[in-house]
């Protein structure tokens, strides 16, 4: 297992969930919800790079958003793009399949006692959670890094 924090990511349209884990990489936890930008002026990218400085992470785990089938979905290509545009500003990225992630996250929060309408601040951060914790215990159980590395210059 690699030593370090990390930062998982739900990108959503309107919202991106962020989680942490520690740096023994054990547990995630959630940690913010920011806002995405409509515009490029790169607030969203700048929100979570920060973040990842303020807790030295080695790396952002970005769920890739697929069907149950493994095939692309309306939103993996939006998910894609803003792994890559996390890169391009200096991250080092990797991409991990985040299936069910956000069914998880809700269908838990529901267990908790929390309406859908209470769950909309948070569910963003319940996924990230869930992609950052399947993404330290695949590495754990294997001994390999899960999911696949964003590289600047080949895309993904």
């Amino acid at each position: 297992m690699r030593p370090g924090a990390r930062l998982g990511i739900d990108v959503g349209r309107a919202r991106i969930g962020v989680a942490r884990c520690d740096p023994s990489a054990i547990l995630a936890v959630p940690v913010e919800t920011v806002a995405r930008r409509a515009d490029d002026e790169g607030g969203d990218v700048r929100r979570v790079l920060e973040l990842a400085g303020e807790f030295e992470a080695i790396e952002l785990v970005v769920g890739h958003p697929l069907s149950l089938s493994g095939q692309a979905t309306a939103s993996t290509a939006d998910a894609v793009g803003f792994a890559e545009r996390l890169a391009r500003a200096g991250a080092r990225v990797r991409l991990v399949d985040e299936r069910m992630s956000t069914v998880s996250a809700q269908q838990a929060l529901r267990s908790a006692g929390k309406s859908s309408k209470k769950q909309r601040p948070i569910i963003d951060q319940a996924a990230a959670v869930i992609i950052l914790q399947h993404a330290i215990d695949a590495e754990r159980a294997s001994g390999t890094a899960p999911g696949r590395t964003i590289s600047v210059e080949e895309g993904p």
